[in-house]
């Protein structure tokens, strides 16, 4: 049976990000085919330029799994989680990485932990909510209240959220943190961005996806829902647009928004190297200067003050040219598969994480990495890679 065979296939492999890549190009070709499409046919090098760059995230991933072979870490995976699973600490079966954060004392039927990750989810929805008191309204209804809502309380409520609810999911099993997720998802899509919500949406499917059985019906579930997702708060936020008027119905919107960023990243690769690091410079302090490095594609591709998306790839290869844009490949696919070979054993932290990293790749494929919240998160998982691998070493 076809179900089956989809329970036996690991999903969210980072080879996952290779083939979003194909489908994303394939969404893109529609639109140059009806009467909508003012956008100039794809060029030959753009396409040799996309396999150039997941080639090297292929390569990432395979220096991965050579470097576990090398260093017998696969063994010792399994040795540390058996360590951790005879632990006395009365842990649920489904998570297996206790040893690294003890279980605190329970009030009732509540870890101290879980409490505060609760408290703390539901801190950042406040935040959200204060954020729309003093925008004034609905940022999803309206363009003006779009360009201000990702402001500092935003910011906050984002990077707090993300990795909370994830934790939280990945650790304990109850149902009504599905409440507190939904809200989320709901919350911040009212902003009118479609990453934030995907995101919250994507990475928990992940996180769940490896901390609990999921059937097949699930799944197929799951890939509906942020399909309907996508389409419809993107759609609701382009038509909110005042200064906008969309012909477009929502597929063909889709359609014509990856060909209209594939169209800027053909454009980047006869100027890249034009802004030498300012892009990146900017993705790093753009919260405090108020400087966004997608207008800065804007300004050094289209000449106009735009906020545009150029792909996984665009942004590297307008910094630091082909040999930065293979690079940033090689690194998100050797941090990608590294983490993901680790929370094949050890769940919880490093399976939250994972998901987050992964899903925000994924939105990367349109949006490219121009946001700070994105690269801590990865610097986190860093972080978690480097202790578990230096737990690691001291395995016989």
């Amino acid at each position: 049976m076809i179900f089956d065979k989809i329970k036996d296939i690991d999903l969210f492999h980072p080879y996952i990000l290779i083939l979003l890549m194909i489908i994303f190009v394939l969404i893109s070709l529609p639109i140059h085919f009806t009467n909508y499409s003012l956008l100039p046919t794809p060029s030959i090098i753009l396409f040799l330029y996309i396999f150039l760059g997941f080639l090297f995230y292929f390569l990432g991933i395979i220096f991965s799994k050579l470097l576990f072979h090398k260093l017998n870490f696969i063994k010792k995976l399994k040795s540390l989680q058996l360590h951790i699973s005879s632990d006395n600490l009365n842990h649920q079966p489904i998570h297996n990485f206790k040893g690294y954060l003890k279980e605190l004392p329970l009030y009732g039927n509540y870890s101290k932990l879980e409490l505060f990750l609760v408290a703390l989810i539901l801190f950042t929805l406040l935040l959200q909510v204060i954020n729309f008191y003093f925008l004034g309204g609905i940022p999803l209804f309206s363009g003006i209240l779009k360009g201000k809502a990702a402001g500092k309380l935003w910011f906050i409520s984002f990077i707090l959220f993300l990795p909370s609810i994830n934790i939280l999911l990945s650790k304990y099993n109850r149902k009504s943190h599905y409440l507190l997720l939904i809200t989320g998802i709901f919350l911040f899509a009212l902003t009118g961005y479609r990453t934030t919500p995907i995101a919250i949406f994507l990475s928990s499917f992940i996180t769940l996806y490896y901390t609990r059985k999921i059937s097949t019906k699930y799944i197929l579930l799951f890939l509906g829902l942020i399909s309907i997702l996508l389409l419809s708060v993107g759609f609701i936020a382009v038509k909110s647009i005042e200064w906008q008027h969309w012909t477009l119905n929502p597929i063909e919107l889709i359609s014509y928004r990856a060909a209209f960023t594939l169209n800027i990243l053909d454009k980047v690769i006869p100027i890249q190297t034009t802004t030498h690091g300012n892009l990146f410079y900017s993705t790093i302090t753009g919260y405090f200067t108020h400087t966004d490095p997608r207008i800065l594609v804007g300004q050094a591709v289209l000449s106009q003050t735009k906020s545009i998306t150029s792909t996984i790839l665009g942004p590297s290869l307008l910094d630091f040219g082909i040999i930065g844009m293979i690079i940033q490949m090689f690194f998100i696919g050797l941090i990608l598969n590294t983490l993901h070979t680790i929370q094949s054993y050890q769940h919880y932290i490093s399976t939250a994480f994972y998901g987050i990293i992964l899903s925000q790749s994924i939105i990367w494929i349109e949006t490219g990495p121009t946001d700070i919240v994105i690269w801590i998160f990865y610097l986190i998982a860093i972080l978690i890679i480097f202790f578990i691998l230096n737990k690691l070493k001291f395995i016989n």
